[in-house]
């Protein structure tokens, strides 16, 4: 994952918790697989019926696609489940933008190579007002220049990412891949270290 450019999501709705992106009662699998189809359930429908789609969620909206959530401030409160980054993930995107992120969702994000882009208030709105003005509005992620662009206008914002998890997401690795990655570095230290 280095450079994202997509149409938009936007779900334009404040301090959404762990619970809502995934409901308590689709946590009993322990695979990651199958958890897109139950994101934001219970938004998403009429009495849990999939036959009933509330047509007024952006989800359920043919005008918004691509792989990019962008939501209102406060993402990712609630419970420390990692399912919820499992579901955002298995749904299709690669990148939640928002004004705030719960430490844990983001960390859980990240850990599932789900990038967590945390923009300015201001910017955020610029984000839901170009998009929902014209839904084929694209955004631009570069990673590894750390910004965000709103392509139609050319308007960008630096985001912050930790270097490590950065590096991770850059070259595909989990945690046990970077170490893997650095056995020759680590190999070099050990010889070093026993030769003084």
């Amino acid at each position: 994952m280095q450079h994202i450019k997509s149409r938009a999501v936007p779900v334009r709705i404040e301090n959404i918790d762990t619970d809502q992106i995934i409901p308590a009662r689709f946590l009993k699998a322990t695979s990651r697989e199958g958890f897109g189809k139950n994101l934001f359930r219970d938004w998403r429908y009429e009495n849990d019926d999939e036959s009933q789609p509330k047509k007024d969620f952006a989800l359920n909206d043919a005008r918004w696609s691509g792989t990019i959530l962008v939501a209102g401030k406060n993402f990712g409160c609630g419970s420390s489940r990692e399912h919820a980054a499992w579901a955002i993930k298995d749904a299709g995107f690669e990148v939640v933008v928002s004004s705030f992120f719960a430490d844990i969702f983001r960390n859980n994000a990240l850990n599932n190579f789900l990038l967590p882009v945390q923009v300015s208030e201001p910017f955020l709105q610029q984000i839901f007002e170009a998009v929902e003005a014209d839904p084929t509005t694209e955004l631009a992620v570069d990673l590894p220049a750390q910004t965000i662009t709103i392509t139609s206008t050319a308007t960008s914002e630096g985001f912050d990412i930790n270097p490590y998890k950065k590096t991770c997401l850059i070259n595909g690795y989990d945690d046990i891949d970077y170490l893997i990655n650095m056995m020759p570095e680590i190999a070099a230290f050990e010889a070093n270290s026993a030769a003084h």
